[in-house]
C-alpha cells in the first residue's frame, strides 16, 4: 500500500511534467520525435530477440530521474541546452510510456495498479494549475522524488536472489541488448533525420548521441510496467536484472561520451 502511494506520487509529478512540457512542443519537436525513436527501435530489438514476450514494454522508457542525475555529475562540461534536450525526450518518453501501457496492457492492469499510475499521471495533467503554480509543485516534488520515492522503487526491485542462470536467459539479455544499444540507434536516428526535414537545436549531434546513450537507464516506470505485464515470478527476475545491468552500462558510458564531448 505504502509502495503504491509512493508509485502514484511519482506518476502525479510525471503527468504535471508532461504537461509542462507540452506548453513548449513547437521547441521540443526534435526532443519528441527522438524519443519516439528511443522507443520503438528498442521494443523492436527486443521483439526480434525474443519473439512473443509480453513484456517488450520493459525495454521502452527512460528514467528522468537517474539519467538528470549522471548529467549532474558532468557539471560545467557539457551544454547547457543539453539538460533541456534529456528534459524533454525523458518527459515525451513518459508520455508515449504511458499511453502504451494503456493501449496494450489495459487489460492487464489491477484496478490499484491503474489508479497508481495511470489514474495519477491523468490527475497531475488535468489539474487546472496556473504555469507559476504547477512550476512550484514540481519543484517541491521532484527532489522528493528524485532522493526519496525513486530510491525506494529501485530498491525494493533490486533482484537480490537471482538465479545465475538468469544472466544467461534470452529475456534478461534481449533487455540489455535493446536498451543498451536500441536507444542510441532510435534516438540518435530520429533526432538527425528530425533536423535533417527542418528541425532546429542548440546541441551537436555527438551530444544527442550522448543523451540517447544515457536514455538506455531505465529503471523506475520500466520496473512498474515489469511488474504489471511479466507472466511469472521468473520473467520478472529476469527483466528487474536486464534493466539494472543495461542502467549500469548506460549510465558508466553516457557519462563518459559526454565528459569527452566538447560542448557547442
Amino acid at each position: 500500500m505504502f509502495l503504491d502511494l509512493l508509485i502514484a506520487i511519482f506518476f502525479f509529478l510525471v503527468g504535471l511534467e508532461i504537461k509542462a512540457g507540452l506548453r513548449d512542443a513547437r521547441t521540443a519537436i526534435v526532443p519528441i520525435v527522438a524519443a519516439v525513436g528511443g522507443m520503438i527501435t528498442p521494443a523492436v530489438i527486443f521483439l526480434l530477440l525474443s519473439p512473443g514476450s509480453h513484456v517488450w514494454a520493459s525495454a521502452m522508457p527512460t528514467d528522468i530521474a537517474l539519467a538528470l542525475g549522471v548529467l549532474s555529475l558532468l557539471g560545467k562540461r557539457v551544454n547547457v541546452n543539453i539538460r533541456l534536450f534529456l528534459l524533454t525526450l525523458a518527459i515525451a518518453d513518459d508520455l508515449f510510456s504511458l499511453i502504451v501501457l494503456g493501449i496494450f496492457y489495459g487489460d492487464d492492469l489491477h484496478p490499484a495498479k491503474a489508479l497508481s499510475t495511470l489514474g495519477a499521471a491523468a490527475i497531475g495533467f488535468m489539474l487546472p494549475l496556473g504555469t507559476h503554480q504547477a512550476s512550484k509543485l514540481i519543484k517541491i516534488l521532484t527532489p522528493v522524488s528524485t532522493y526519496f520515492i525513486v530510491p525506494i522503487i529501485v530498491a525494493t526491485n533490486i533482484p537480490f536472489n537471482i538465479d545465475l542462470s538468469s544472466f544467461g536467459s534470452r529475456t534478461t539479455l534481449s533487455i540489455v541488448i535493446a536498451r543498451s544499444i536500441g536507444k542510441i540507434i532510435g534516438i540518435t536516428l530520429f533526432a538527425w533525420l528530425c533536423i535533417k526535414l527542418g528541425g532546429r537545436t542548440n546541441i551537436l549531434m555527438k551530444e544527442i548521441t550522448g543523451i540517447a546513450t544515457l536514455a538506455g537507464m531505465g529503471l523506475t516506470v520500466a520496473l512498474v510496467i515489469a511488474d504489471i505485464v511479466a507472466t511469472s515470478d521468473t520473467e520478472l527476475d529476469q527483466v528487474r536484472l536486464g534493466l539494472f545491468i543495461s542502467a549500469i552500462i548506460s549510465g558508466i558510458a553516457g557519462y563518459i561520451w559526454l565528459r569527452r564531448t566538447p560542448a557547442a
